[in-house]
């Protein structure tokens, strides 16, 4: 009965589809024509599924899911934040005693349909309604969605290793789980063909009623995003594979669709606030990390201002950073230190800068891929698009300053926490230093500009070994995670296991070891970077 009544409302919306997109020829032809009211209804049945995928691949309300879905793990796995809360008795996330019912938001905001929850589910639907339309100019609605599913996806991917993607369309299939290396080619052809399919569409405004990001409904900027994102995954696999990933990034520095170099992928958060702001200034649940402060303080950095707050403790000092797992009783301990600050004040949550793009093109060519450029330059210009984003001073002095490094860590409450950097990085780029030392300064320039994405950053570090994330004191992982080598993924998610065991059975198969933090994905050889 299900199916009848499934397939009865194809029906009904797929002749209502055929009358309203009768007419995208004269729309296209004559966009001023129309208010932005009208396109919307025409194309509202597809376009009202972009707005959970915007909403669920970093999301923002309430504040207690992105605790869970990022800010407990990738957030300060990445060396990023720390949380001063001692969570169950200390026994959490932050000392490798990774909890199942926190993590499954991660799983769920990408899978979930409750309560408007999900990512792919919705790219799925998108592809129906164009489908049962048979209008061939829907295909732009289909490019998009991939290219924002492939956003959100390789971020899941990114932490369990296999998902469920490339069989998710088909019924009969969308419980089987892929290869993290079949998911990563899946991504690679889905951004090939939506950069490629939407050039036809450059002048199309039919999106511009569903855009919730910056570009405002702009064709041509969101191939550049697509362009931009295959060059961040042909970096990300540059170890593991790379001939695909050399291959990926020079169709990515070549194409036509050009790359996102003075402009950032912001996504409009309707009005809310930034969750890290709640958690960190309204709930003090994180603060700056020992990591941050060690760099940045090291290198006299003055984005430190844009990113934290003055310790509530002046005795503190300007600002201070709080080290993962140690000890930690009550949050009255490290309570007043420092908040996360002004960086998460706006209006929009960041999926992508072009600061990011400037270094992906310095690795680039330190990896001689053609077209990538000079290092240096592309290094350079990433400090200066990140300097600039978050309204900093003093650029040309600190590119030249090839003295500074981070400092030593001191937790004055608890010497036993202290930590010496165990690297003389500098800022000044030095191209006659290996390429080992040159990635490092890529690298750990490319995580302070990331910031406060900590999904991006925990990838990198785990891909390269930099910046030097802290490894923790206390590790109740029961032998599960190293402590040196630190945590590497998350293992696949209760409800996962409870409603499709055969097919995790399969996906753990998948896997360079046992489901647990641990455990290294594909492209996390653990090998030398070169």
């Amino acid at each position: 009965m299900k199916n009848i009544l499934k397939y009865t409302m194809a029906s009904l919306i797929a002749i209502s589809l055929t009358n309203c997109t009768s007419d995208f020829v004269s729309i296209n032809t004559d966009p001023n024509g129309f208010s932005q009211e009208s396109l919307a209804q025409q194309n509202n049945h597809i376009g009202s599924r972009f707005s959970p995928m915007f909403s669920n691949i970093i999301r923002v309300e309430p504040a207690w899911n992105y605790q869970l879905q990022q800010n407990l793990n990738a957030d300060v796995f990445s060396g990023y934040m720390t949380a001063p809360t001692p969570f169950a008795g200390n026994i959490n996330n932050q000392t490798y005693a990774l909890v199942n019912g926190w993590n499954g938001f991660i799983w769920g905001d990408a899978y979930d349909t409750n309560d408007g929850n999900g990512v792919i589910p919705f790219a799925r639907e998108i592809k129906e309604q164009v489908e049962l339309a048979g209008d061939d100019s829907g295909k732009k609605f289909v490019y998009l969605a991939n290219i924002i599913n492939v956003m959100g996806m390789h971020r899941v991917s990114d932490i369990f290793g296999p998902i469920r993607y490339s069989k998710y369309d088909d019924y009969d299939t969308t419980g089987e789980y892929d290869s993290q290396e079949v998911a990563y080619k899946t991504f690679f052809s889905e951004l090939e063909e939506a950069i490629t399919g939407l050039e036809a569409f450059t002048d199309d405004v039919q999106f511009i009623p569903f855009d919730q990001s910056a570009f405002e409904g702009d064709i041509s900027k969101w191939r550049r995003f697509a362009n931009s994102l295959r060059l961040r995954l042909a970096i990300r696999v540059s170890k593991v594979d790379p001939v695909l990933a050399k291959a990926e990034g020079e169709k990515a520095l070549s194409s036509n669709a050009g790359l996102m170099e003075a402009e950032n992928m912001l996504i409009d958060m309707g009005g809310f606030v930034h969750p890290v702001l709640t958690i960190s200034r309204v709930w003090g649940d994180v603060l700056m990390s020992a990591e941050m402060e060690s760099i940045l303080k090291g290198f006299n950095d003055d984005r430190i201002s844009m990113f934290f707050n003055a310790p509530a403790d002046p005795a503190l000092g300007d600002y201070k950073g709080l080290r993962m797992g140690i000890e930690i009783e009550a949050k009255s301990e490290y309570g007043s230190h420092s908040s996360i600050g002004a960086v998460v004040d706006g209006t929009d949550k960041i999926w992508m800068t072009a600061a990011e793009v400037h270094f992906l093109k310095a690795e680039a060519a330190l990896r001689g891929w053609a077209g990538a450029g000079d290092a240096k330059t592309n290094y350079e210009a990433g400090v200066r698009a990140s300097f600039a984003q978050f309204g900093a001073s003093g650029v040309d002095a600190y590119l030249a300053d090839a003295t500074s490094t981070p400092n030593d860590y001191v937790d004055v409450k608890n010497p036993a926490n202290n930590y010496a950097y165990p690297s003389d990085v500098k800022i000044a780029y030095n191209p006659a230093g290996t390429l080992e030392e040159q990635l490092e300064q890529i690298i750990t320039q490319k995580w302070i500009a990331m910031f406060p994405d900590g999904q991006e950053a925990w990838s990198e570090f785990r891909r390269t070994g930099y910046p030097r994330v802290f490894p923790v004191v206390i590790n109740n992982s029961g032998g599960a995670i190293d402590t040196d080598i630190q945590v590497r993924r998350i293992n696949f998610v209760d409800n996962e296991k409870n409603t499709n065991l055969d097919n995790v059975n399969d996906a753990v198969g998948m896997l360079k070891g046992p489901d647990n933090g641990g455990t290294r994905l594909w492209w996390d050889t653990g090998a030398p970077n070169f």
